[in-house]
Order: C-alpha cells, then structure tokens, then sequence
C-alpha cells in the first residue's frame, strides 16, 4: 500500500502564492481522503461527505487567505477536524428538517378516516368499560391486553391462581367488557 502523505504544508504555500497547478494537484489528492474520513469515521453518505468537505474547504480557504494558519504543517489535521465538525453541523441541519417521508405521502381516504375515527370511539367505549370493572379484575384483564402473547401458564405464575381459574376469570372478564361495549355504543 502507498505511504499517503500527512503533511500538506506545500497546499497552504501553493494557495498564499495562487500556484494553481500545484494546489490543484494536492488538492486531488486531499479531498477524497477527507470524504473516505467522512464516509468511514463518520458514517456520512457519499453526497453529504463531499458537501461537508466542499464546505469545510472552503472555510479553511478563507483561513489560508486571510493569513489565520500559524503552522501549516498540521493543515491536514485542521482540515480533518473541519470537515467533521461541518459534517456534525450537516447533521443538526438535516434533523431540523427531517419529517418522516410517509407521513407526506399517507392520504387517507374518507372511508379510512371514518374507521379511524370509529377505532377511535371504540378505544374510548373500552376505557369506559374497564373503569367500571373492579380494581382486580381490571388488572387481570390489562395483564393481558399490556402482554398479548401472555399464556395460562404466564398468568398462572402472575396472579397465584390455577390454570380453571385463569381461563374461567379471564372469559368471564372479556364477557362483561362485551356487555358494557354493546351497552355503550347502542346509547
């Protein structure tokens, strides 16, 4: 593998003295290093990588130019912290902004804005109904509806009970809630 070069003092003197051919030469160089730093470090897509380094370049520029870079031997360095730190502001810009795609391209439909409002007044009979169980089997029941893949046997161990009595409590508990849901959404 090629020794790749660290110091890049020869870039800041080329663009003091606007050597072009030089600068252009190291700076092909330069730049896709500092996109593959981006893009592996950083896990940065490819297009955010060479914005970020575009952008990061452009201020260093404006540091060489204005005469800001004491030693230019560590130009790499400075450059690879500018990138990153560009690439970190990128990242705060874009979560500004950034909506979920489907909730843009989600149009409901009348018919699914009816069922939705319909699930809507259903979850509200169901809470009605369960304030109205007791207090024990309220929480017999919402074990169940927190846990849907709770078996018998889960409850058994939970509540202290025999697998009957799961099972009969259990229906008896669902029984009641229907009653009450009937009772409620026919008023």
């Amino acid at each position: 593998m090629a020794q790749l070069r660290v110091d890049y003092s020869e870039l800041v003197e080329a663009l003091q003295k606007g050597d072009d051919t030089k600068a252009s030469e190291l700076l092909s160089e330069v730049i896709p290093r500092l996109e593959d730093y981006l893009q592996v470090v950083m896990s940065a897509e490819s297009n955010a990588a060479k914005e970020c380094v575009q952008q990061a370049f452009l201020d260093v520029f404006e540091q060489i130019r204005k005469n800001k870079i004491k030693k230019s031997k560590y130009i790499f360095s400075y450059l690879i912290k500018s990138c990153r730190h560009e690439y970190l502001r990128y990242i705060k810009r874009q979560h500004k902004f950034d909506y979920d795609g489907e909730s843009f391209n989600e149009i409901y439909e009348p018919e699914e804005q009816f069922q939705n409002l319909l699930d809507k007044e259903r979850q509200r009979i169901l809470e009605e109904c369960l304030d109205e169980l007791r207090k024990k089997s309220r929480e017999f029941i919402e074990y169940f509806m927190d846990r849907p893949e709770a078996s018998t046997d889960d409850a058994v161990e939970e509540f202290d009970l025999s697998n009957a009595n799961v099972r009969t409590r259990k229906h008896r508990i669902l029984s009641r809630l229907h009653h009450c849901y009937k009772r409620k959404s026919n008023q």
